[in-house]
């Protein structure tokens, strides 16, 4: 790592990682769906001003859309970064009555520090406020857990309940020997039914 990455950068336009597919923007333009909205919970100094003496660090959260994914090798590994546009968190960002967050996609933050590790962000959704379009609403997608890698042996571990497989038709029992006043057996007590007598003399 002293030496620094390979020079030769490979680019993505989508990448799969720890089980999410992860788009850039301009390729979620000509889809039919949208890969490319991340959400980073980070630690980070807040000031209230240029001259705010007193800063504090606490938990915040920043909302971006990928514009570029890029590969750094290391020769003995590799590490995918995306480089996002951010949301500025200031005037960008807002929660409404309703206590959804919606964000304004065209203030952008954070023009310093654009790049984030893929493994650090979540996937999320933006959709547009149907009351002003220059907001979005976000949409958190639930957390996805691929703990396994398609092995055989990681399945070894996994006990599935299900009811045994018999192969053959059970038995059924028939009328088809009955005679004389047997087939009284089966009828429920207190329901003394209607005899029938047919073509042949017989009552059934």
């Amino acid at each position: 790592m002293a030496d620094g990455p390979n020079n030769e950068v490979p680019t993505f336009n989508g990448y799969h990682i720890n089980g999410v597919d992860f788009n850039t923007k301009q390729r979620d333009n000509i889809r039919s769906v949208q890969n490319s909205g991340v959400f980073l919970l980070a630690n980070a100094m807040q000031v209230a001003s240029a001259r705010d003496k007193n800063p504090i660090t606490e938990d915040m959260h920043f909302y971006g859309v990928i514009q570029k994914i890029w590969e750094l090798d290391y020769y003995k590994f590799r590490v995918a970064v995306f480089k996002c546009d951010w949301v500025e968190n200031s005037r960008g960002i807002k929660v409404d009555d309703l206590g959804f967050t919606l964000v304004n996609l065209n203030r952008i933050g954070h023009l310093s520090d654009p790049f984030v590790l893929a493994t650090h962000v979540k996937q999320i959704f933006y959709i547009q406020d149907p009351l002003d379009a220059q907001w979005s609403v976000v949409v958190r997608c639930p957390d996805r857990d691929y703990q396994t890698t398609g092995h055989d042996e990681d399945l070894e571990d996994i006990e599935v309940e299900q009811q045994p497989f018999i192969a053959t038709m059970p038995s059924i029992e028939t009328f088809d020997d009955v005679v004389g006043d047997d087939h009284n057996n089966y009828i429920r007590d207190g329901d003394e039914g209607i005899w029938v007598e047919n073509d042949i003399g017989q009552c059934v």
